[in-house]
């Protein structure tokens, strides 16, 4: 039975050691290097607009045509997903190990290829950039069920969300890191390079050297990915993909007392072909389906709902930035200039919502449990989306601005301290170990979906009811408060759907996915909290 194993105890009564957080720091740079690749595109698309589409005589400077928008912020999503389905299933395939170092690569290469193109027509250069982008995102894509699947395996029981949740949180380090170097690499440009603003001269305030900018602020996202390589392929696969899966305890003894630096020992009554139990079903059939299929429901529907809210956040962004005079008018500043106020305020709002949200997850996961963090963030974002939405009339009045903010920025300190961490989290602790990666990717491509519906549909939804009002190239939307008031509803249904996932807390893996069980009957139910 997997439960008998010695190196599977071994692991789960584990004292944090020096080796939990090498996992975590060698996992965690992937995730630096997703968030960044991911959110730094945000902050260049206003100065490719005005390099590439600049219209002559025009009162305000050059933009991405709606299409282009769409493509250039959309396509590494597309990617994200297909790549989390397909590293999943080879996370189970191949091991955990080897498809790492797979995706870890992809993600440098297509780091600096985004910011090379063929070509100087504006036509080229952005197929080009969505070309590589969408790679980039297949590579990111393998990162998530990899990185949360290889934590989890090599926790131990009484910390284990806490390791996870740490490996997710250095995705707010990572918009952190792509804000500070934008900051930096815009200011250095902007001394070096000086030009007037654009209503003053609406050629002079693009300089020629501005479109190294953006190519410099994309290429960088290769670095902190390369400098994990060498550790990532020197890490030994994990003790229970080889013991469980690849069924060789011998060797998942092996790696894990080099690991742990202690002596485990093996049972002589266990022979290399490990354990046999009965549970050998895939992920297509009725056996799984009784036993996980309202959690992989659970997982994928809370983790789409959540994507929807969460990225949906960008088009408010913006519109408060303005609001609260942090970016000013876009004629009122030269190219370069503009690059370095949006930063700040990305940054601004990162250090102050994004960061202490996910750190909060990571401090108090193992003692309150993910099934009342879930629950706690979901109903506090429904509160608080109705709270914008109900008067939103009201927040729109000069002087209100700040009381918008408040409750904008806590909305998002309750999506990290809540359904942002957990629904990356708990997939990666209930499923059986040959499904585990696989079952996380399907859960992670579900939330890539919604972030798709987030951040494409609501760019539409949220249009003015006003045709005449609304965006150049966009159609008639339901205006910003029915938007705000769609995604409190999205919000309600994510704390409904919270009640599908078990919780995890203070069990070990076998005893949550059942795995030591030798038949259906036996063992005990996971229960449903």
């Amino acid at each position: 039975m997997a439960g008998d194993m010695k190196v599977l105890n071994a692991l789960d009564s584990a004292k944090t050691q020096w080796y939990h957080f090498t996992a975590i720091i060698i996992a965690g740079m992937g995730f630096f290097t997703d968030a960044y690749d991911l959110f730094c595109i945000s902050l260049v698309t206003k100065l490719l607009g005005r390099i590439y589409y600049h219209v002559d005589g025009s009162s305000k400077p050059g933009s991405l045509p709606p299409n282009v928008s769409a493509a250039v912020n959309g396509v590494a999503f597309c990617g994200t997903l297909a790549g989390q389905l397909f590293f999943g299933w080879l996370g189970d395939k191949m091991g955990r190990k080897k498809v790492y170092g797979m995706t870890l690569m992809l993600m440098c290469i297509c780091s600096i290829a985004s910011g090379l193109s063929f070509g100087r027509e504006p036509k080229t250069v952005l197929t080009t950039l969505c070309f590589f982008r969408f790679w980039l995102g297949f590579g990111i894509g393998g990162d998530y069920p990899l990185s949360a699947t290889i934590m989890s395996e090599y926790a131990n029981k009484k910390t284990r969300g806490a390791f996870i949740a740490a490996v997710f949180a250095m995705q707010g380090f990572g918009i952190l890191g792509g804000g500070i170097f934008a900051i930096i690499a815009s200011a250095a440009f902007q001394a070096s390079f000086k030009a007037p603003a654009y209503e003053v001269d609406a050629v002079g305030s693009t300089v020629p050297q501005a479109d190294y900018l953006w190519r410099i602020i994309l290429m960088v996202g290769a670095i902190p990915a390369l400098l994990t390589y060498y550790w990532r392929m020197k890490m030994p696969e994990t003790a229970r993909y080889t013991a469980l899966v690849a069924k060789n305890v011998q060797q998942a003894t092996a790696d894990m007392e080099k690991v742990m630096q202690v002596e485990i020992g093996t049972e002589k009554k266990e022979p290399t072909s490990a354990v046999k139990s009965n549970n050998e079903f895939g992920l297509f059939t009725k056996q799984f389906l009784s036993r996980h299929g309202l959690h992989l429901l659970g997982t994928c529907s809370t983790w789409f709902l959540l994507d929807i809210a969460y990225y949906s956040q960008n088009l408010f962004q913006k519109d408060i930035f303005s609001a609260i005079g942090w970016i000013p008018a876009a004629k009122t500043m030269n190219a370069i200039e503009e690059v370095y106020k949006i930063a700040r305020a990305q940054t601004l709002i990162a250090l102050c919502s994004t960061v202490p949200g996910y750190w909060f997850t990571v401090f108090l996961i193992d003692r309150i449990g993910r099934f009342i963090i879930q629950l706690l963030g979901f109903s506090m974002m429904t509160v608080f989306m109705f709270a914008l939405a109900i008067p939103y009339d009201h927040w729109t009045h000069p002087g209100n601005h700040i009381g918008f903010v408040v409750l904008y920025s806590l909305t998002f300190f309750f999506a990290n301290f809540g359904p942002n961490a957990t629904t990356f989290i708990v997939p990666a602790e209930i499923f059986p170990a040959r499904l585990r990666s696989t079952c996380h990717g399907i859960s992670a491509a579900s939330g890539k979906l919604g972030a798709m519906v987030g951040a494409f549909g609501f760019l539409y939804l949220a249009q003015p009811q006003d045709k005449t009002k609304a965006d150049a190239g966009y159609p008639a939307g339901i205006g910003v408060r029915n938007s705000l008031l769609v995604l409190a509803v999205v919000n309600l249904l994510g704390t409904l759907c919270t009640f599908l996932v078990p919780e995890s807390k203070g069990k070990s893996l076998e005893e949550i996915s059942r795995e030591n069980d030798d038949s259906d009957e036996a063992g005990a139910q996971v229960d449903n909290h």
